[in-house]
């Protein structure tokens, strides 16, 4: 154990009931942190990231995304049905094109939350 590793662990034993109990009382189920993980895995994938920060900014058809991407239609529409399987973005019909957008402010917020802070990095 390095001496940077040593300064970040408690060097003695003694638990903060009153703290412990507060936690466990506010925190959310396992379940919930569980489908909370799910959610932020499939944002983890570069590529679906580069397709909600395109939706992020505008409605757009799978040969938009495909063009702006430099993707296949095919690849797209594989990483939309995730996307929207795990309901990050949504779809309308419109004749015979159909349009994606995210879901909803929810995910628009994260996305552009997650920007920001890489951002303001120095």
């Amino acid at each position: 154990m390095t001496i940077h590793e040593h300064s970040e662990m408690c060097d003695c034993d003694v638990i903060h009931r009153e703290v412990v109990d507060h936690v466990r009382d506010v925190m959310e189920d396992t379940e919930v942190l569980y489908a909370v993980s799910d959610f932020f895995k499939v944002m983890c994938d570069s590529t679906r990231m580069r397709i909600m920060a395109a939706l992020d900014n505008e409605e757009m058809c799978v040969c938009d995304l495909s063009a702006l991407l430099n993707m296949t239609k095919s690849a797209i529409s594989h990483q939309l049905k995730v996307l929207k399987d795990a309901e990050l973005v949504k779809s309308r019909r419109d004749g015979k094109n159909v349009y994606y957008t995210l879901k909803d402010d929810h995910v628009r917020g994260i996305i552009e939350m997650g920007i920001e802070h890489i951002k303001e990095k120095d």
